[in-house]
C-alpha cells in the first residue's frame, strides 16, 4: 500500500511534467517549478492533468491485465499464459492483479496531488476559470477509478489526502466496504459533472463524459432510473455518435478521439514501448504477421466460445476477429530470407490455416486472432506505424455504443422484456451498424449477447457477467467452452468467492488491514 499510493503521490508532481511530444499531453519542465511560480495560466494546468489520460501511467492495467481480468475472465479470449484467469485459479500473488492495482492507486496518487496543488493555487489568488475545471478533471478520474477498484477488487482502501497520510506515520488502512466505495466514485463523479465544460477539444473530459460514466455506475448498481436518465442526457446532447467505421476505432491512429469516443487512454506513436504507446500489438496480431517492424506473438486469441456467440451475417465478427478467409489486401508483410512468405503475402494478407506457418499461415490455438488493437504489420508493409511493441492507437474505456446499451438496459429495468420504443431505438442502433435486422422486444438475455459482441476484447465483458450476480454469472461460465479447436475445455470450479479478485499479496504485507474484514468509510 506504502509503495502504490502514498509513494506514487509524492513523487506525482515529477511524473506530470515530463517532457512529450504531442499538444494534447505536452509537459513542461519540472525544474525550479513550485505552485508559486508555476500553474499560471490555463496551459501550464491542462500540461499536467493531461498526465491523467496518458498511456505512461496506465500501461500496467491496458497493456495486459485488462485482458485477463475483463476477457480471458469473462470467457471471451484464450491464452497459454494467463491460464489462471481462464481456470479461475488466481492467486493474491497473480501478476495481472498487481499490476492493475498499482495503476489505478498510482493514478488516484496524482489526481490527489493535483486537486490540493490547485485548491492550494486557487487559495493563493490562482484563477479559478481554468483551475475548477482541472479540479473537476482530477475527480472525474479518481471517481472513474473507484468505480473500476470497486468491480474488481469489491471492498478497497479509499484515499484522499496521501501526504496527509505519509505525515501521519499511519500507513494501517482498511478496506472500505464496496457500497461506500461505489458512493464515493459516484460523489466523485457527481463533483466532475458539474464543473467540466460542455465541451472541449477531442480527447478531453466534458461533463457529458461524467454523464455517461455516471449512467455506466448507475447501471452496475441496478439504479435503472438514474442509469435511464444520465444515459438519455449524453444521448439528447446530440455530441457524440456511432462511426461507420467500428474495425478503424480500434486499429487507426487517424481516428483518435473519433465522434462515438466519449473517454480513451491517449496514446503516442514512440520507438520506446516502455513510454506512452499502446503496447496491445503484439499481444493480439497473429504470429504470421510479424515484420522488422511489428512483432505479433498472439498471447491472447479469440476463444471458442465467443466465435459462436455472434449470429449469422454479424459484421462485428470480421471486424473484432482474424479467421479462416479474413483479408486486408493493403497489409503486404515481407520477411529477409523467406521466399515462400513473401511470395503468400505479396498481394496482401490473407488469413490461412492451411498454409504452413513459416510460409505464412496462421494456427493459433483457436485458429483465430483478434483484430481489435491490431494495428498492423507496420507502415512500410501497409499498415499503421509500428515500431516493435508500439502503436499509436488510443485505447477505449467509454463509447457511444455503451451508452445507447446501458439506456436500453435501464429502460428495460429488469423486467422479463420491453418492447420500449425508446429502448428499441438505442439497441437497434448498434445492431444496425453491425448488419444486424432489428429486434421488436427485447430480454435482458438479449442485450448481454448485444454488450459481449460489441464490446468483445475490450475488458469489460466481465463485469457484465459480475453485475448479474453469481447465480446468474455461474450459469453463464459453466456452459462456456474455454479450450481450443483441439479440446474443449469447461469450468467446474466457479464458486461465489471468485466474483472478486484478491487483494495484492505484497499489499497485505505491507498493510495487514487489508486481510481483514471491511468496515464503513461512511460514519
Amino acid at each position: 500500500m506504502k509503495r502504490n499510493i502514498i509513494y506514487a503521490a509524492m513523487l506525482a508532481p515529477a511524473l506530470l511534467l515530463t517532457g512529450c511530444k504531442e499538444t494534447f499531453i505536452e509537459r513542461p519542465s519540472l525544474s525550479g517549478t513550485t505552485t508559486g511560480n508555476y500553474y499560471n495560466n490555463a496551459e501550464e494546468v491542462r500540461a499536467a492533468t493531461s498526465t491523467l489520460y496518458s498511456g505512461l501511467p496506465w500501461r500496467n492495467y491496458e497493456s495486459r491485465a485488462q485482458d485477463a481480468i475483463g476477457d480471458v475472465m469473462a470467457g471471451n479470449m484464450f491464452t497459454y499464459t494467463d491460464t489462471e484467469y481462464l481456470n479461475f485459479s488466481v492467486s493474491a500473488a497473480s501478476e495481472r492483479i498487481g499490476a492493475s492495482w498499482g495503476a489505478f492507486y498510482k493514478i488516484i496518487g496524482y489526481a490527489n496531488v493535483m486537486i490540493k496543488t490547485f485548491e492550494e493555487k486557487k487559495a493563493a489568488g490562482g484563477d479559478a476559470s481554468y483551475l475548477d475545471p482541472a479540479i473537476a478533471e482530477c475527480h472525474y478520474i479518481r471517481g472513474m477509478l473507484y468505480f473500476f477498484i470497486a468491480r474488481t477488487w469489491g471492498a478497497a482502501p479509499i484515499i484522499t489526502d496521501p501526504g496527509a497520510t505519509a505525515l501521519s506515520g499511519n500507513f494501517n488502512i482498511p478496506r472500505y466496504l464496496q457500497k461506500d466505495v461505489l458512493r464515493f466514485a459516484l460523489e466523485e463523479m457527481q463533483i466532475a459533472e458539474k464543473a467540466l465544460p460542455e465541451s472541449d477539444v477531442p480527447g478531453r473530459l466534458t461533463k457529458y463524459v461524467a454523464k455517461g460514466m455516471m449512467a455506466k455506475l448507475y447501471l452496475y448498481q441496478k439504479d435503472y432510473a438514474n442509469a435511464k436518465a444520465k444515459a438519455e442526457e449524453v444521448i439528447n446532447s446530440g455530441k457524440y455518435m456511432l462511426v461507420s467505421d467500428y474495425q478503424g476505432m480500434f486499429t487507426k491512429a487517424s481516428m483518435n478521439n473519433n465522434p462515438e469516443t466519449l473517454f480513451s487512454i491517449q496514446h503516442q506513436f514512440a520507438a520506446d514501448p516502455w513510454g506512452t504507446g499502446n503496447i496491445k500489438n503484439p499481444d493480439r496480431g497473429a504470429g504470421a504477421l510479424r515484420t522488422s517492424e511489428a512483432d505479433a506473438w498472439e498471447m491472447y486469441v479469440p476463444s471458442v466460445d465467443i466465435l459462436k456467440e455472434y449470429e449469422f451475417g454479424d459484421l462485428r465478427r470480421k471486424w473484432s476477429v482474424m479467421e479462416q478467409g479474413w483479408t486486408n489486401p493493403s497489409w503486404k508483410p515481407q520477411r529477409a530470407n523467406a521466399p515462400a512468405y513473401n511470395a503468400f503475402m505479396a498481394n496482401g494478407f490473407k488469413y490461412d490455416t492451411l498454409q504452413p506457418v513459416n510460409d505464412g499461415g496462421s494456427l493459433a490455438p483457436t485458429r483465430s486472432n483478434i483484430v481489435k488493437y491490431f494495428a498492423g504489420p507496420g507502415k512500410t508493409f501497409g499498415g499503421d506505424p509500428v515500431l516493435g511493441q508500439g502503436s499509436g492507437n488510443n485505447v477505449v474505456l467509454l463509447r457511444y455504443a455503451d451508452i445507447l446499451l446501458i439506456y436500453a438496459e435501464a429502460i428495460l429495468g429488469g423486467q422479463a422484456s420491453t418492447s420500449d420504443a425508446k429502448a428499441l431505438d438505442a439497441l437497434n442502433k448498434v445492431r444496425s451498424r453491425a448488419g444486424l435486422p432489428a429486434k421488436s422486444a427485447i430480454t435482458n438475455k438479449d442485450i448481454l449477447h448485444e454488450r459481449r459482441v460489441e464490446f468483445a476484447f475490450e475488458g469489460d465483458y466481465w463485469y457484465d457477467l459480475q453485475r448479474q450476480g453469481y447465480a446468474a454469472a455461474k450459469a453463464i461460465i459453466d456452459k462456456q467452452d474455454r479450450g481450443t479447436k483441439a479440446y474443449s475445455s469447461f469450468i467446474t470450479n466457479f464458486s461465489e468467492d471468485k466474483m472478486f479478485l484478491p487483494i495484492p499479496a505484497g499489499e497485505i504485507v505491507q498493510d495487514p488491514e487489508l486481510g481483514k474484514d471491511p468496515v464503513p468509510y461512511y460514519k
